[in-house]
């Protein structure tokens, strides 16, 4: 059964029933899951189930089942998505026991419907491996795919994913989202490379699902280099900006540097665009 991502009052009437009437609830931590039953006004008791539990404790779970109500629960969203629970399904339905749902919240289709991002067609494809290796050969695998892309991430990993995938795939449209149905939900638009320096010295909060629209988006705007110039000049000085540039556009970075000088003496006419190193004397 899926409970919320975030929000207590996304929690279904019918999987607040599911939490009152099973015999026991399999969950991956029993702090989080007590939050739950106690919005569910439920007493039923808890038994650990993640992916580091021991083969016994699945079969333990599948010995109940079979005379037993089980609810299984996530810490967030809907069990099995980035979550564990596949095995115990696939075994369950193979000895013949009923499996159903009680369907919810979502944090992939949550920051989908809002990103603004073609929903027609999209993969989710969970966490990238942590290691850039094999992290790139995951996207290089991905970046054919004609659908929006939709990826789970942490924040200390944030800004390496960024601009791996720039480097990658281009100036391709995305967003990040960030810690959806509560106080402090918000979704940052932009292209890839946009993204990648905007997270370069700042690490996030919170639970982020980030998004990358399909290959026939990622078509690069005359002014692409002039916009992801301004951003970083935002922050930092030329030479770092032009650095930071020409790595997420693959841009040559003498020429990166020459168009940064250049946006900085129009900078004391172009309102949008700051001197760092003007706002430091200050």
């Amino acid at each position: 059964m899926a409970g919320p991502i975030g929000n207590l009052e996304d929690l279904t009437l019918r999987a607040a029933r599911f939490l009152r009437q099973a015999d026991v609830i399999a969950c991956e931590d029993t702090r989080v899951t007590a939050k739950l039953l106690r919005a569910a006004a439920s007493t039923r008791p808890m038994l650990p189930y993640h992916d580091h539990s021991a083969a016994d404790v699945q079969e333990r779970l599948l010995e109940r089942m079979t005379r037993e109500s089980v609810a299984l629960v996530s810490d967030a969203g809907t069990p099995l998505i980035s979550d564990p629970g596949h095995g115990l399904v696939r075994e369950a339905r193979a000895r013949g026991i009923p499996v159903t749902t009680a369907p919810g919240p979502s944090a992939a289709i949550a920051a989908l419907s809002i990103s603004g991002l073609p929903t027609d067609r999209f993969l989710f494809a969970g966490f990238l491996p942590p290691k850039a290796v094999a992290r790139d050969k995951a996207i290089a695998a991905l970046a054919g795919v004609p659908a929006t892309l939709v990826f789970y991430e942490s924040g200390p990993r944030l800004a390496a994913t960024l601009k791996a995938l720039s480097v990658a795939l281009g100036p391709r449209p995305a967003a990040v989202a960030r810690e959806l149905t509560k106080r402090h939900e918000e979704l940052v638009p932009g292209t890839l490379a946009e993204l990648a320096i905007r997270y370069a010295s700042t690490e996030p909060k919170g639970e982020i699902v980030l998004l990358v629209a399909p290959p026939e988006a990622a078509m690069l705007p005359a002014d692409a280099l002039d916009q992801a110039l301004k951003a970083a000049l935002a922050t930092m000085p030329a030479g770092k900006a032009a650095a930071s540039v020409s790595a997420a556009l693959g841009i040559p970075r003498p020429e990166a540097y020459a168009r940064a000088l250049a946006l900085k003496d129009l900078g004391l006419k172009d309102p949008d665009l700051k001197d760092p190193a003007l706002e430091d004397s200050a």
